[in-house]
């Protein structure tokens, strides 16, 4: 009797293995560790968390429209290295200031409903919209 050797059984257990601890590892969660992600059943653009979240990247607010609940705290992140603000149009509602690259800043957002437009003072294309309800 001939021993046959099997070669591809022994990388296709070896794949399986790999491909079942990748998949382990994509559903488990640090609990030291916390994320500013919605949950799934949340619209993009949308926090159920009280906290809200708009990152500065390549001259671009994102997300570009963000609900929020009255009240809530809205973080800023710039991710250039360029200085930016978060300014409501009409000057009142809220105003991160400027916010260095690399740094973040936060603001409360309005009490009252609606929806508020907001741009960098400074790039004043960049444009976002703030709904509150």
């Amino acid at each position: 009797m001939t021993n046959r050797v099997r070669p591809h059984r022994g990388r296709l257990g070896a794949a399986s293995v790999i491909c079942a601890l990748l998949a382990l590892t994509g559903c488990s969660s640090s609990s030291g560790s916390s994320s500013s992600t919605a949950p799934a059943s949340t619209p993009a653009g949308t926090t159920a968390s009280g906290a809200g979240r708009i990152v500065i990247k390549d001259f671009l607010f994102s997300p570009a429209a963000l609900t929020v609940a009255p009240g809530t705290v809205v973080t800023v992140l710039n991710e250039d290295k360029t200085p930016h603000t978060a300014t409501a149009t009409d000057g009142k509602a809220f105003d991160t200031g400027t916010i260095a690259g690399g740094k973040s800043a936060t603001f409360k957002a309005p009490a009252t409903a609606g929806n508020y437009s907001y741009i960098c003072n400074i790039h004043q294309y960049m444009k976002g919209t703030l709904t509150v309800r």
